[in-house]
């Protein structure tokens, strides 16, 4: 390499306008050029350019890339089906049923039950975070109960919570439906007006249409909303009268525990077992408990009965020359 100071040395500084060199224009001119200037306003009206081409005239064939679709799918693996359902069911905002994942996917109906089956067992409660439930006719990923206390504290959220009114409202509709407001107000004694209207503020319960009688009273019902705020697959799901007797029994068991005086266990125990009346008292809560529950069902079979009455009555024109005086009233 040359070091010579002069052209005539071997200087080996670039030309102008070469690679390397200095550019061909002065600072001067290419900071008019680049930098703001009065002539950047005449951009403000004009329309941006389309970066993606897009044809209006080009209409997808749904039938065919479905098609295409499920002959892919035919050769998906199982782990790789959990996995597509598990991406699809993590940004859907509802439940979905078996066939809308199958019109989603195109993976065979049969694929995607197995495949919900092995995903329900792998995210359930208390092992994982995102647990799957079949809620509302649909499957849907949720948060572990468990950590419902981080989460809505995450999120700046109240737990939902109903009032005994509505709670009582609301089990009714969910036993008796489609029932009407006159009904619920007879159940439970008092105006369900101002309840009814939160449960559907709520999307909890909704109209269903009107019972053909007189005055055409409005029937209520729950919602698709009801079944996936309680998590319930389905209206079979919801526990029976027997059910409920059973979990209040056990309920005042525990309470009689709690308010007894602290005993010895072992001499306690032994005590009750040896005492030969503790059987039968047993035997005698048990029948009584029987005896209620079939009191109950009889009362509510006679109301059943009794408004059946009320309502033929009412629906059947009065006799010539009779008084409507003369006929039953209704209480």
């Amino acid at each position: 390499m040359t070091t010579g100071n002069g052209p005539d040395d071997g200087d080996e500084t670039p030309a102008p306008g070469t690679p390397g060199g200095p550019g061909q224009f002065s600072e001067e001119e290419i900071a008019a050029v680049t930098g703001p200037g009065p002539d950047d306003a005449e951009l403000d009206g004009v329309e941006p350019a389309a970066i993606e081409e897009d044809s209006d005239d080009a209409v997808p064939d749904l039938q065919s890339s479905f098609e295409k679709l499920v002959s892919k799918s035919r050769n998906l693996s199982g782990d790789r089906i959990r996995t597509v359902l598990e991406s699809v069911l993590f940004v859907a905002e509802r439940p979905l049923s078996v066939d809308e994942l199958y019109q989603a996917t195109g993976i065979n109906r049969d694929a995607i039950t197995q495949a919900l089956d092995q995903l329900s067992g792998i995210h359930r409660e208390g092992i994982s975070g995102i647990v799957l439930y079949e809620v509302a006719g649909g499957w849907q990923f949720r948060t572990d109960p468990h950590s419902a206390e981080y989460v809505r504290r995450y999120l700046r959220v109240k737990p939902q919570r109903l009032t005994r009114a509505a709670v009582e409202t609301l089990a009714i509709i969910a036993y008796r439906q489609p029932v009407t407001r006159p009904e619920l107000e007879d159940i439970r004694g008092v105006d369900c007006g101002a309840v009814l209207k939160a449960l559907m503020d709520r999307k909890l319960v909704k109209i269903l249409g009107k019972r053909e009688e007189v005055g055409r009273p409005i029937l209520y019902g729950t919602t698709r909303e009801f079944l996936e705020f309680f998590a319930l697959k389905d209206l079979s799901a919801l526990p029976t009268l027997r059910e409920f007797h059973e979990l209040t029994q056990e309920h005042r068991e525990i309470v009689e525990k709690e308010v007894a005086p602290p005993a010895p266990v072992a001499s306690g125990t032994v005590a009750a077992l040896s005492d030969p009346g503790f059987t039968k008292r047993m035997e005698k809560n048990e029948a009584a408990s029987e005896a209620a529950l079939e009191e109950l069902e009889e009362a509510m079979a006679a109301a059943e009965r009794s408004q059946k009455v009320s309502s033929s009555v009412l629906e059947s024109p009065p006799s010539p020359g009779k008084g409507d005086s003369e006929g039953p009233k209704p209480e």
